[in-house]
């Protein structure tokens, strides 16, 4: 099969985000609250506009909110939004026959969960797909970006809470759920790490993705959040990674120590670094206003020595439920372009 996901570190055509809306994500918040959301939303677009185009989908009530705060170079694309968390709604892009297509996955909402709504986002992945000119390869599997991450070359990393878990797929094998992704996405090689972090369980939380826990920084590096303190519930669960990543074949495991902050007003933490978004010559990093900000952004640099990595503070999307990889999705160039045989890994 000729189909095949990207590595996040290839080149990409544009960064694909949506801005906040009146929802879920925003009805526990004032009018000063939206405002720190957006701005938040913002500042990552802003920082990835540095290295390549950036397409904000925006609800058209929303329209003159963005005004003020956005890069006027942003592309903005008016459809009906329920949220604002593109990773998860919107497509995951893939190259097929030598040209770039759309997969879209069944939104439900996390698993249809009793907050969320869903009815504008689930069309989100063919609104994208229609403005960048790409096929759509439906999927009938509830899934989202969030929950899965790819090497380039075969090997995706998953989490059983997601793609089998309660309200998505829970009468599916772990071989029908990889057969699916084969079609899809072209993996060969899945990686079931047992569960996601923590605070990713609470009410408001996705039920265990992969982007906080562990992703790829190369074909042969792979990176897991490491909470070295006994005293938070993190501590074993990055035990248990570990050991399901240590049977990674060909690939040097890496890890990034979390932030020293354990709790917030709600509770455990999730703050990971493991969350942070690779661009056109740069990585956009979770910060946290943390000693260990610099310590991740040394290992990443480390990871990827022709990028500048930019810190961006989080903190204001985290506590909304996710973090700068959840809110953007990348668009690989064309296998045909002369851009798209440039791989910083070799």
């Amino acid at each position: 099969m000729s189909r095949r996901m990207p590595a996040e570190w290839e080149a990409h055509e544009a960064t694909w985000m949506a801005w906040p809306t009146e929802g879920p994500s925003t009805a526990d918040l004032d009018a000063a609250g939206v405002a720190r959301m957006r701005q938040a939303w913002a500042v990552v677009a802003g920082a990835v506009a540095r290295f390549e185009p950036v397409r904000m989908v925006i609800d058209p009530a929303d329209i003159a909110s963005a005004g003020d705060l956005l890069d006027p170079a942003i592309d903005l694309v008016p459809a009906a939004l329920d949220d604002c968390w593109m990773r998860d709604m919107g497509p995951t892009f893939v190259v097929d026959d030598g040209a770039v297509a759309a997969v879209s996955w069944v939104f439900n909402g996390w698993g249809a969960q009793a907050w969320a709504t869903w009815g504008q986002d689930a069309r989100i992945a063919e609104v994208v797909a229609d403005a960048a000119g790409v096929p759509v390869i439906s999927s009938p599997m509830v899934n989202e970006g969030g929950g899965i991450h790819v090497d380039g070359r075969g090997t995706i990393l998953l989490t059983e809470t997601v793609q089998r878990g309660e309200g998505r797929n829970p009468e599916w094998s772990r071989a029908q759920v990889e057969d699916e992704l084969t079609r899809t996405l072209g993996t060969t090689t899945a990686c079931w790490v047992p569960r996601g972090l923590t605070r990713d369980y609470d009410e408001f939380g996705t039920r265990g993705h992969v982007d906080i826990v562990a992703c790829f920084a190369g074909p042969d590096t792979l990176l897991f959040h490491d909470q070295r303190d006994p005293g938070h519930p993190d501590h074993m669960v990055t035990r248990e990674v570990l050991e399901v990543l240590a049977g990674v074949a060909g690939v040097e495991l890496v890890a990034v120590p979390a932030p020293s902050v354990l709790r917030d007003d709600r509770g455990w933490v999730d703050y990971s670094y493991i969350n942070h978004y690779v661009v056109n010559g740069g990585v956009i990093l979770c910060g946290f206003d943390d000693p260990s900000d610099e310590v991740a952004a040394d290992i990443l640099a480390q990871c990827y020595p022709d990028r500048e990595v930019v810190l961006v503070d989080a903190r204001p999307i985290f506590d909304r439920g996710g973090g700068i990889h959840c809110i953007t999705q990348q668009q690989p160039v064309s296998p045909t372009s002369p851009v798209a045989s440039i791989d910083p890994h070799g």
